[in-house]
């Protein structure tokens, strides 16, 4: 390795806006269940999966229908 580096012509990481940001969120086990069998037929990581459906979710406006009983 160099012990000294140039970033005197570096450019920001214009792809920066769009990486991802890590959080906890609880969810039920039947529902992880749920995704990493979808996952495994898509061939994809589970996490991805949710990601990329609440992603759908968000572009498309979904709103969610709830009735209390």
């Amino acid at each position: 390795m160099r012990d000294h580096y140039d970033f005197s012509n570096s450019v920001k990481n214009p792809y920066a806006k769009k990486l991802k940001k890590q959080v906890t969120i609880r969810l039920d086990e039947d529902t992880i269940e749920y995704f990493k069998g979808l996952a495994d037929d898509k061939g994809i990581p589970y996490q991805s999966l949710i990601n990329l459906y609440l992603r759908d979710c968000a572009q498309s406006h979904r709103d969610l229908k709830m009735q209390w009983q």
